[in-house]
């Protein structure tokens, strides 16, 4: 398996697509793997909104687990359980599984946060953890297959009963050893999803005071992503990645954001794999 390009994160999920910097699409700097299972380890340290839409900032420390078979089987935080049931002329498409973490009212956006915290949920309740299961269809395109185009459709089972779906472009270059990618992404959801996040009811506008408000699906957000993927040797890479997001309309116009938080969103980290 080639070593992974994809733009960053979301760090989409920043916070509520929940692994900030490790969500979908993350680069995960791991060497080459052929065949047969590997395992890789390490960490990425994140600085990320404390929830999505948020103007405070957390810093995070994300283990970075990863179980690959070839190309045919991979799992890990970031890119969730998955299964490349094609894989053939640039086209990869199969079922996948991913965990999105809760969020809680008082401020702390994931079980990996060391530092930060925010106070502009309270009253809102806690969102518990999200099993998101789904599909994937990616395109490697151009004359050296420098171009990576992927979809990504998820139903939401436990946290929000939403289906959600992040879109991609990336192209690939070289500078030396290192790797370059850097593409657009967006995310869209179902109005279940968005209400979940970015909807207030009447008895979270009492508790919390802000005016009621239910968005229908839509554009959640878009942006800008890029990661720098340097191998050390064989067995391990670092990476460096970062994404700038802006929330769509159905997010950006709810009063919590609009009162609490901010609608552009910004991610960075850093991140170390060894492969055994």
């Amino acid at each position: 398996m080639r070593l992974a390009l994809a733009a960053t994160v979301a760090l989409w999920s920043v916070p509520a697509l929940a692994q900030p910097a490790l969500a979908s699409g993350a680069p995960s700097g791991r060497p080459p793997v052929n065949e047969g299972w590997s395992i890789t380890v390490g960490a990425a340290p994140v600085v990320s909104p404390a929830w999505q839409g948020s103007k405070d900032y957390v810093f995070s420390i994300y283990p970075d687990l990863r179980v690959n078979y070839g190309d045919l089987f991979f799992a890990s935080i970031p890119d969730g359980v998955g299964i490349n049931a094609v894989n053939a002329d640039g086209w990869r498409a199969g079922p996948i599984a991913k965990l999105r973490f809760g969020r809680d009212e008082d401020g702390r956006g994931s079980p990996f946060a060391i530092t930060g915290s925010s106070d502009a949920l309270i009253g809102l309740g806690d969102v518990g953890a999200t099993a998101e299961v789904g599909a994937f269809v990616e395109k490697r395109f151009g004359a050296r297959q420098q171009w990576r185009g992927r979809v990504e459709t998820r139903r939401g089972f436990g946290g929000h009963e939403g289906t959600v779906g992040d879109l991609s472009l990336s192209y690939q270059a070289r500078a030396g050893r290192t790797i370059v990618n850097v593409g657009p992404r967006a995310t869209v959801a179902s109005k279940d999803f968005t209400r979940t996040f970015f909807g207030i009811d009447a008895a979270q506008s009492l508790t919390s005071g802000l005016a009621p408000y239910r968005p229908k699906g839509g554009l959640v957000s878009y942006g800008l992503g890029g990661s720098l993927i340097h191998p050390l040797d064989r067995h391990s890479a670092i990476t460096g990645f970062s994404s700038l997001e802006r929330l769509g309309g159905v997010a950006k116009d709810s009063p919590l954001v609009i009162e609490r938080g901010r609608a552009l969103q910004f991610t960075a980290g850093i991140g170390y794999g060894y492969r055994f």
